[in-house]
């Protein structure tokens, strides 16, 4: 009989149990030492051991070894031979704390002992159950008992446990995605400061460039010239500009200038102080170079810190996360953010202060623009003309006061190119310039000349010619001045010495934005930088090791680990002998139930993971030194000829007393796979963020990577187990509560779906099996017919253990079959089994009670 019939490891809150029948391969001392290290919460101490029915008392010790560390309770699977007709166990294996179920390895003819022992071991390692089945032994003769069993199983298909897990893996992983980009708006508060390049509310009315200082006093400078320009621009646009000598002692040219050189020396200071602090970690040093060029530095500000930045990237992570993000997408968004944080220094920003303030903008505000007025000058010839025409028409004086009109119009062109703006007084800046005089006196004697000629002819009263020539020279005046104030304001706009306001601004902003993100949050910023980039490349290699792990495997069945579910059906198989002939409600083969005929079975190795691509196989280190959990095959297991490693076929043969059900998954199967992964994950990120905040490049990726690959074996087992209708373990250690108390429907896995739901397989034969009247013949002793004589035959003398997991009757899937079912129901936290146990007594004189002293043993 092969010793692959315990789970391949503990799991929690069951039973520890132990196999005393390999003592020739292990030492039973490690064993029982193993067994008792092995972790059980809330004090309870449960053993399930299998041993040989006529070794008992000889492991007198080892069981008295079991209870070395207080009280304990026992339940022995005693497996026994054909010709075996007595039973002698030690005072140790009596009730109340211990009892023993005596089975036998020829119960059942052409169906192997594993096949037998597996599913018994792993209903009585249930704490219900084991419970259960302790108190019916005491109720009985001796506390000794042949089970007589009748077991349904609800499951996965292969195909559907592996597409499961495969859509599982990648629901908590996904795809590879490039990292994006990331706005303030993505973030928390106290991460947006360092993406919108704002200035903090409480550092709103610092004086970060005071007057007294070196960059404060080139700003003031060029400001005073720009106002002087200013200035003597509205001096000179207006009539007085250009009539009298208001504009002469202005020099527009040499005040554009000053501004140009001024605004070059505020450049400089800049570039100077951003060159000289252009490091990415501000220093004590750096702030007296700074103040030394005149910008003053202040304390960082409330709204931000750095003690801070890892509580907002946690809350971000978790968020990510809590929007149904994969690890490899909120890697990619941590990784963006990271890029973007990332300190460059002051020095960086000089490109952009060139771009705001250098020659090439300079040269444009200091260039020397053309000074045009009046306008087209066919147009100037043909006004001054008719403007000279009506002066004209007073008789005899029209033939002088006609062309001096077009003499004064050609005079104030005249005055307007003298005192042209972009001309200094003394000459030294000239851009030249054109007013059109010479078309205005052509036209103006011409029309003159036209207008006393026709004055003549018509004869005109003398107040005609008055008024006329009055309307003529107002108009030539109004004309002028009109003409010299838009060629000022022409010119004033193409020159444009106003821009160095508005550069001053720029330039000014610049400055604060540097100060605050390239200096006073410098240390923040890279503490964000570095944190973000720890955590993205932790999420990324999580993802990959997930992907790793979670790849299906080549070996025993593509288990984790190696492990085997040795008496698994396959998913085609068909029929159920008699018990499903008996109305058990057994589904045909559209229901989505599988059935099988045991007569008709033959073993087949079937590689339940034919339809994916081959992956090489990945082998998890086996336990440890002397545990109670075995390892590998042992030397019970066939060799193969060629010495390779004992073959492990894929499934046995189930023994008649155990029917199976398996489904295709249900609709939550794959959400409550993610779901336990993603708060697996977020219990792993809890215990990282110190490390971030302490020094995020110290971090130690394969520690919380080798916990990854340990939630993927939990949950792998769970779902071999119980289809995960099981909550994960509790985490106990918790360090950040509040942090994660957000998330708790993402940490608080208590709520699971039904069975039903998760495999697909509905409760009703388990509710029909129930609710069944008590008939002995519906179960199935685990003894030979010769054995039965052994027996008690007072029909009250046995004792009966009915359980169901707890998922079967969890959600309105099962809320209508389980009405009526018999109050002594043991309503299990885990498993997929479902089913009666009964206790048969055995007659008084099959079983003593020796000691092993008695019995000659050492």
């Amino acid at each position: 009989m092969s010793a692959r019939v315990l789970p391949e490891r503990p799991l929690p809150g069951h039973a520890v149990c132990l196999d005393l029948r390999t003592a020739g391969e292990y030492d039973p001392e490690a064993l029982v030492r193993a067994a008792l290290d092995a972790p059980q919460p809330g004090g309870e101490r449960r053993f399930l051991v299998l041993d040989e029915a006529d070794r008992l008392v000889a492991h007198q010790l080892l069981y008295e070894r079991l209870s070395s560390y207080g009280p304990a309770r026992i339940v022995c699977l005693a497996v026994g031979g054909r010709r075996e007709r007595t039973l002698r166990r030690t005072p140790t294996l009596r009730p109340p704390a211990a009892g023993v179920l005596w089975v036998f390895d020829t119960a059942e003819d052409g169906v192997p002992g594993e096949a037998v022992l597996r599913p018994l071991v792993d209903v009585l390692s249930t704490p219900e159950v084991f419970d259960a089945v302790l108190r019916a032994l005491g109720e009985v003769v001796h506390g000794v008992a042949v089970p007589a069993v009748r077991v349904l199983e609800h499951d996965l298909s292969d195909e559907a446990r592996a597409r499961a897990w495969r859509q599982a893996v990648e629901g908590l992983t996904g795809p590879d995605v490039p990292a994006g980009t990331v706005s303030a708006e993505q973030v928390p508060g106290a991460l947006a400061l360092l993406l919108d390049e704002g200035v903090p509310r409480s550092l709103s009315d610092h004086r970060w460039l005071p007057p007294q200082g070196r960059a404060g006093a080139r700003i003031a400078a060029c400001d005073e010239a720009v106002g002087d320009a200013v200035d003597g621009y509205h001096r000179v646009r207006g009539a007085a500009g250009l009539l009298t000598g208001a504009g002469r002692a202005v020099d527009l040219p040499g005040d554009i200038e000053r501004v140009t050189a001024e605004l070059d020396r505020v450049r400089a200071a800049v570039a100077d102080a951003f060159a000289a602090a252009g490091g990415s970690r501000l220093t004590a040093e750096h702030r007296g170079v700074l103040r030394d060029r005149g910008i003053e530095l202040p304390e960082l500000p409330r709204e931000i810190s750095r003690a801070g930045i890892v509580p907002a990237l946690r809350d971000h992570t978790h968020e990510l996360i809590g929007k149904g993000l994969p690890l490899r997408s909120v890697a990619a968004r941590l990784a963006a953010l990271s890029a973007r944080t990332a300190p460059v220094g002051s020095a960086a920003r000089l490109a952009r202060l060139d771009a705001l303030c250098g020659p090439e903008r300079l040269r444009r505000l200091g260039g020397r623009y053309p000074f045009t007025a009046g306008g087209s000058r066919p147009v100037a010839f043909a006004v001054t003309g008719v403007l000279a025409l009506l002066a004209g028409v007073w008789p005899l004086l029209g033939w002088v006061l006609g062309p001096a009109v077009g003499v004064l119009a050609a005079g104030l062109a005249h005055l307007m190119l003298r005192r042209r703006p972009n001309r200094s007084p003394d000459g030294r800046i000239d851009g030249g310039g054109a007013t059109g005089a010479a078309p205005r006196l052509f036209g103006g004697v011409l029309g003159g000349l036209a207008g006393a000629g026709l004055g003549q002819f018509l004869g005109l009263p003398p107040w005609v010619g008055a008024l006329a020539l009055t309307v003529s020279l107002v108009a030539v005046v109004l004309l002028a001045l009109r003409d010299w104030s838009l060629a000022v304001d022409d010119w004033w706009a193409r020159a444009d010495p106003e821009e160095a306001w508005r550069i001053l601004r720029e330039v000014q902003t610049l400055v604060v934005t540097t100060a605050v993100h390239d200096w006073l949050f410098a240390e923040v910023r890279h503490h964000c930088s570095a944190g973000a980039g720890a955590v993205a490349r932790l999420l990324h290699g999580l993802a990959e090791t997930a992907d790793a792990r979670g790849r299906p495997h080549g070996g025993a069945a593509g288990r984790p680990n190696g492990q085997e579910r040795s008496y698994a059906a396959p998913a085609d198989a068909r029929g159920s002998g008699d018990w499903a002939a008996s109305g058990s409600g057994h589904s045909g083969p559209d229901s989505g139930t599988s059935s099988w005929n045991w007569e008709e079975w033959d073993t087949v190795e079937d590689d339940v993971w034919s339809d994916m691509d081959e992956e090489p196989v990945v082998r998890a280190p086996g336990p440890p030194p002397g545990s109670p959990y075995p390892a590998g095959p042992s030397d019970r297991d066939p060799v193969r000829p060629d010495g390779g490693p004992p073959s492990v076929p894929d499934s046995l043969p189930a023994p008649a007393w155990l029917e199976r059900r398996y489904g295709d998954g249900g609709p939550l199967l794959v959400d409550t796979l993610v779901g336990d992964l993603v708060a697996g994950t977020l219990l792993i990120l809890d215990g990282c963020w110190a490390g971030v905040e302490r020094d995020p490049g110290a971090m130690v990726s394969t520690v919380h990577e080798q916990r990854i690959a340990e939630l993927l074996d939990e949950t792998r087992i769970r779902l071999e187990r119980d289809v995960a209708a099981s909550p994960p373990p509790r985490h106990e250690g918790v360090r950040d509560a509040d942090a994660l108390s957000a998330l708790s429907s993402f940490t608080d896995r208590s709520d699971r779906p039904d069975a039903a739901r998760l495999t697909g397989v509905a409760p009703d034969a388990v509710a029909r099996l129930l609710l069944a009247e008590d008939d002995p013949g519906r179960t199935v002793a685990l003894c030979g017919p010769e054995h039965l004589r052994l027996l008690s035959h007072d029909p009250l003398a046995a004792r009966k253990v009915r359980f169901v997991p707890e998922a079967m009757r969890r959600g309105a899937a099962g809320d209508d079959v389980w009405r009526g079912t018999a109050e002594d129901v043991v309503w299990t936290g885990a498993g997929r089994h479902a089913g009666i146990l009964r206790l048969v007594p055995l007659r008084a004189d099959v079983v003593h009670t020796v000691r092993a002293e008695e019995a000659g043993e050492p």
